[in-house]
């Protein structure tokens, strides 16, 4: 297969920072988009692919997940996409296809596994994915999405994985216009599920330990903040929520929540992976038949679905612009919670 090398950043093991360097991308095939990348959002999951977090880190590893830039070459038999479109990349750039959720358009729940943007595998170079850290990326037409033109390009690229990460449940749970919603957390995921749920019509509540957050929280669309350390204010929001969105990205307490649950409310994990501690404690569920769930990314139609309503409703992330040089700076800063609320590389800095 014909290849081209293109100029990336990654790092070449858990402890090493990121750098540039050299990969290689294959030739576009006749189904294959190749996209010129402006923009893309850093993603707490590519700080813990950087880190081996996980286990599992193939190095080098280049990350980046949330890619938007204009097509400038096509296979020929794309029909989706010309050369100059506005077009996006998320999470994974390929399923097998075949399988029972591949074929009800949930390819992130494909059940051999779906091919992860970066640390996946590379089925026509047969070695590991790269992310969009770099140039360009060649991906099949089929994974590709259309950006609405209206969109700042930049605070688009974390619809990519913060937008559809929260769209997916609310969508699943049907949120509708005079739907209770809660969200716990107030980062890249949680500032997008207030923004999304507004928009579809929803009651609107933020679960924070921060007062200081209120503003903010407000100013993004949110009805209420309950401060879920005051006792009073969370005893006060017993059954009431239809759906929370838990948006930590670390262990802790999901049981408080539990009984702000109305009946048949769901909890959904969408920001942490890994055992909970303390565990759950299943009485106020089994009482009201309430459920803890969880839910990934969503599939390719669900993510054009949201980019359609996205440039319907003119909703994008809040950023933080930085160069591709200050992306180590930028994950100690993620680290302690200091952006507001996503950092987006502007690629032209790689270029230069």
């Amino acid at each position: 297969m014909e290849k081209f090398e293109v100029k990336a950043y990654g790092t070449q093991s858990t402890e090493a920072p990121l750098k540039q360097m050299n990969i290689e991308r294959r030739e576009a095939t006749p189904k294959d988009v190749e996209i010129d990348i402006l923009y893309c959002g850093v993603c707490h999951s590519d700080l813990h692919t950087a880190r081996n977090d996980w286990g599992g880190t193939i190095y080098p590893a280049v990350p980046g997940h949330e890619i938007v830039g204009r097509v400038t070459k096509v296979g020929s038999a794309v029909t989706k996409f010309k050369v100059g479109d506005l077009a996006a990349v998320g999470c994974l750039v390929d399923s097998c296809r075949e399988c029972s959720s591949c074929k009800n358009d949930l390819e992130q729940y494909c059940i051999p596994g779906f091919t992860g943007t970066y640390n996946g595998k590379d089925k026509h170079l047969g070695t590991q994915t790269f992310g969009g850290y770099s140039e360009k990326v060649v991906v099949s037409e089929h994974f590709v999405l259309k950006v609405p033109e209206n969109l700042d390009p930049a605070a688009a690229a974390p619809l990519l994985c913060a937008g559809i990460t929260t769209w997916s449940p609310l969508k699943h749970w049907k949120v509708e216009k005079g739907s209770n919603v809660a969200v716990v957390g107030l980062g890249g995921l949680g500032h997008m599920a207030i923004k999304l749920a507004k928009a579809l019509g929803a009651n609107v509540t933020l679960f924070s330990r921060s007062p200081q957050k209120e503003n903010d929280a407000f100013d993004l669309g949110a009805d209420q903040v309950v401060i879920s350390t005051d006792e009073s204010q969370m005893l006060a929001a017993t059954g009431k929520f239809d759906l929370i969105i838990d948006t930590v990205p670390y262990v802790h307490d999901v049981n408080h929540y539990i009984p702000t649950l109305s009946i048949n409310g769901t909890l959904v994990l969408v920001g942490y992976l890994g055992d909970l501690d303390p565990m759950l404690n299943t009485v106020p569920m089994i009482l009201g038949r309430k459920t803890v769930a969880g839910s990934v990314i969503g599939g390719i139609a669900e993510t054009q679905e949201m980019l359609n309503f996205c440039g319907k409703h003119n909703i994008v992330s809040e950023i933080e612009m930085i160069k591709m040089q200050d992306i180590n700076e930028a994950y100690d800063r993620m680290l302690k919670s200091d952006v507001r609320y996503r950092f987006v590389i502007d690629m032209a800095s790689l270029k230069n």
